[in-house]
């Protein structure tokens, strides 16, 4: 009798994937509050960020989320998703802090690169940002499936004092134990997020009813054809060449990662529900930013050489 209720009860309690990995975040998330002083959270309104974003107002609930929220604004983003983003920290009285590209660019210390995309830009305003912040915790959506550098990051992940990770020098990350320990200078990466697949986060977005930018999901756009990738129309983001502006056309698109309009691309879909967006994701074979981000395209290692400058 008792091996079998003991049986029934271990049925009954097992977790599934989603509750593990929710589990496991949370628990990273609050090992963070608990170990370091001054953590913030990035926070740009797409789809990662809002799973973190949730995931911390599960954690402390029903305190509000006791760190402040950091987007570096390139001045490309989606208008969209900047509108939903104040929606977003209004609705949950965050704390907002935006370090903004087009500062850098005016005063002189960044400047606008040649094939117009400024994501590979963010690193030195993101590095002052958390400088002037004092902030010793940097919490970010990045997930291992996503690209292989960031299949390389421990979830706590160590910065040196000028920002800059060596995969080198790495701390092992046994029975879910975390060091957070560093030197006045440096700070710590985690993300919570690592063991997630893009398919998780969907799932989870639908379990949790998380709202997302509209973009996410199927909607007419101008879009034209460069390196494979439809980019939008748009004030930042223009044809260059005969070919691209005779490509121009109206589709019906959606955007799997939202990064800046100048180099993200978007992806043919009748996806209106995140049903349907489930239902594409879980057939794909390619992650969303090897198949629509430009900026992992310009090199075999250019992901790993900007985490070593300092970026997410």
């Amino acid at each position: 009798m008792t091996a079998t209720t003991l049986e029934g009860t271990m049925a009954t309690t097992s977790l599934s994937l989603l509750d593990a990995l929710e589990s496991e975040a949370i628990h990273v998330i609050r090992e963070v509050v608990a170990e370091l002083e001054r953590p913030v959270l990035l926070f740009s309104g797409g789809k990662d960020s809002m799973v973190m974003l949730h995931l911390a107002v599960k954690a402390f609930a029903p305190a509000p989320v006791p760190f402040p929220v950091l987007h570096v604004d390139t001045g490309h983003n989606f208008a969209e998703v900047l509108a939903f983003r104040d929606t977003v920290v209004d609705d949950l009285r965050l704390r907002l802090e935006v370090a903004k590209v087009q500062d850098w660019i005016d005063d002189g210390r960044l400047k606008e690169r040649a094939d117009g995309t400024r994501n590979p830009l963010q690193t030195r305003p993101l590095l002052e940002a958390i400088e002037q912040g004092k902030f010793d915790a940097v919490f970010g959506g990045g997930r291992r499936d996503e690209e292989k550098a960031r299949a390389k990051e421990r979830i706590f992940s160590l910065r040196d004092e000028f920002g800059q990770w060596d995969p080198r020098n790495q701390r092992p990350e046994l029975w879910n134990l975390y060091n957070g320990r560093h030197r006045p200078g440096e700070h710590v990466r985690v993300f919570p997020l690592s063991n997630w697949t893009e398919l998780d986060v969907w799932r989870y977005i639908a379990r949790e009813n998380i709202p997302l930018p509209s973009l996410y999901y199927t909607h007419e756009r101008e879009v034209f054809d460069r390196d494979g990738m439809l980019l939008a129309v748009g004030p930042v983001s223009q044809p260059r060449t005969a070919a691209e502006r005779a490509s121009v056309r109206t589709e019906k698109v959606r955007y799997r990662t939202v990064g800046d309009m100048s180099c993200t691309g978007a992806v043919l879909s009748l996806a209106h529900t995140v049903d349907d967006v489930l239902a594409e994701v879980a057939t794909t074979r390619i992650t969303e930013r090897g198949a629509t981000r430009a900026d992992d395209r310009m090199s075999e290692a250019a992901m790993e050489d900007r985490k070593k400058e300092g970026y997410f």
